[in-house]
């Protein structure tokens, strides 16, 4: 056998480890999720695999209204922490200097409190009368029936603030790869720093826009604890749903499909955005 082939061999070698944690922990359970999909019957007749492909039509007219809030929130979500974090990341990269290490670490400080504390710190941030809301109101700057919780802008700003660094690393990574020669280059060839900026910055940490958008949007659609703690039933997103329908009306069936269609939406989502960005940029 050739050095080239042992070679070769040792690198597929080394992805069997991941391979089969993924068959198990993944495959496996996601074609019993699609199996659950279409069962019918209930928990106390049991379920059976009947191939009953309506389940999907009916959950998709049921629970349009939240699939749609959640595809809705979870683009303002994208959106807004690409907004802030890419000039958070910019500056840490480039400006950072060395206090760079000190900021990262303020980013990812979040991330040593657990997610449902931090979702409930901003229930009582938001409260109507807390330190926010309640000063405002006793210097007259709000009425007294303005509120906060358990409205869209509340379940919002809690997976803003929740997802920032989701968004934040991956261009702070982006950004820190760029070699700045290039830009300098473009500045010698009299481009303004804006111009250098969008020729040249812009393109090259496209990796990093896209990677914290997935990291971003992915979770946000399916989130369900900032829609339970800081919403109300006005603002139940598609991740409620299905818990409901798995751990309360314990409808697998049902719970299972939702799941699927929102995977699906997902990946749809996902192939698009890497078809206006470019492969080419991604892979760069």
């Amino acid at each position: 056998m050739s050095a080239g082939r042992r070679r070769a061999l040792a690198a597929y070698g080394l992805l069997v480890p991941g391979a089969l944690y993924l068959a198990l922990f993944y495959a496996w359970p996601t074609v019993q999720m699609f199996a659950i999909s279409l069962q019918e019957g209930s928990l106390e007749r049991g379920y059976a695999l009947t191939w009953h492909w309506a389940t999907y039509g009916q959950v998709l007219t049921k629970f349009d209204t939240q699939l749609l809030r959640s595809v809705t929130y979870g683009l303002i979500v994208t959106l807004v922490t690409l907004a802030v974090g890419y000039p958070l990341a910019y500056a840490i990269a480039f400006r950072g200097g060395r206090w760079k290490n000190a900021l990262l670490f303020m980013v990812i400080l979040p991330f040593f409190v657990s997610f449902l504390i931090r979702t409930l710190s901003w229930k009582f941030i938001l409260a109507d009368e807390g330190f926010l809301l309640g000063t405002m109101k006793s210097f007259g700057l709000l009425s007294e029936q303005f509120r906060l919780l358990a409205t869209p802008v509340a379940v919002v700003s809690g997976m803003i603030y929740n997802f920032l660094p989701f968004m934040a690393l991956p261009l702070y990574v982006a950004l820190e790869k760029i070699d700045r020669s290039l830009i300098e280059a473009a500045e010698d060839l009299y481009a303004n720093r804006a111009l250098a900026f969008w020729k040249v910055t812009l393109p090259l940490s496209l990796p990093g826009v896209f990677a914290g958008s997935l990291l971003t949007f992915i979770p946000s659609v399916g989130d369900f604890i900032n829609a339970s703690l800081l919403g109300s039933v006005n603002t139940t997103m598609i991740g409620n749903v299905i818990q409901t329908e798995m751990l309360t009306n314990n409808d697998y069936p049902e719970g299972a499909a939702l799941s699927f269609i929102l995977m699906a939406a997902i990946l749809v989502g996902v192939a698009v955005y890497a078809k206006v960005l470019g492969t080419e940029e991604l892979t760069g």
